[in-house]
C-alpha cells in the first residue's frame, strides 16, 4: 500500500512542480488540468498493449477534441487572468490589421496539437500493424519474432514508450500555451 501511494504522490508532485516551474505560482486547478491531461492521454495511447484493443487517439475526432479541450481551458484561463477587454486587445496588437493573424495563429495552435498527436500514434499503430500483418501466416516468421523479442520490443515501443512520450509532448505544450496565456509572451 505504501509503494502505491509513493507512486501516485510522485506522479502529483512531479505536475505539480512542472506546472510551478512553467506558470510560475500553484493554483490547483491548472495542476488537475494538466494531470488530467496527461494521464488520458497516457491511457489512450498504451491501451493498444491490451490485445485486440486500438488506441482512440488514432482517430483524428479525439485528437482534434483534446487540443480543442486545451484551447479552450488555456483561453478561458487567459480571459479570467487579464479580463475580457485585454483578451480582446491582444487581438489587435499591435495594430488593427494584425487580427486575421492572431486569429490564425490560435487556430494554428489546436490543429498543431492535434495533428501531432494524431499522426504519430497512427503511424506507430500502422507500422505495427504491417508488421504484425505480414508475419501473420508464416510459423518461422511468427517464431522468430516471438523468440527474438521483436514482437515484444515493437510492442512496447510503439505502445508504451511512444505513447508516452506522445503524451507527454501534448501536455508540455498546453502547458507552454497556459503559461502564455497567464503570464504574457514577453516573460517566456
Amino acid at each position: 500500500k505504501s509503494v502505491v501511494y509513493f507512486l501516485a504522490l510522485s506522479y502529483v508532485q512531479f505536475f505539480k512542480n512542472l506546472c510551478e516551474q512553467s506558470i510560475g505560482s500553484f493554483f490547483f486547478g491548472h495542476v488537475a488540468f494538466i494531470i488530467s491531461l496527461f494521464t488520458f492521454i497516457l491511457l489512450c495511447n498504451t491501451i493498444a498493449i491490451i490485445p485486440s484493443m486500438e488506441e482512440p487517439t488514432t482517430d483524428i475526432n479525439t485528437t482534434l477534441a483534446l487540443g480543442l479541450v486545451a484551447f479552450i481551458y488555456t483561453q478561458i484561463t487567459a480571459i479570467y487572468m487579464h479580463g475580457i477587454a485585454s483578451y480582446i486587445k491582444e487581438y489587435f496588437s499591435p495594430f488593427f490589421i494584425m487580427f486575421p493573424l492572431h486569429l490564425i495563429g490560435k487556430i494554428a495552435s489546436v490543429v498543431s496539437l492535434s495533428f501531432r498527436l494524431f499522426g504519430n500514434i497512427l503511424g506507430g499503430a500502422l507500422i505495427s500493424n504491417i508488421w504484425l500483418t505480414n508475419i501473420k501466416g508464416s510459423l518461422l516468421f511468427e517464431l522468430i519474432g516471438l523468440f527474438s523479442g521483436f514482437n515484444l520490443a515493437l510492442l512496447l515501443f510503439f505502445g508504451l514508450f511512444e505513447g508516452f512520450l506522445q503524451a507527454f509532448v501534448f501536455t508540455m505544450l498546453s502547458l507552454t500555451y497556459l503559461s502564455i496565456a497567464i503570464r504574457g509572451e514577453e516573460s517566456t
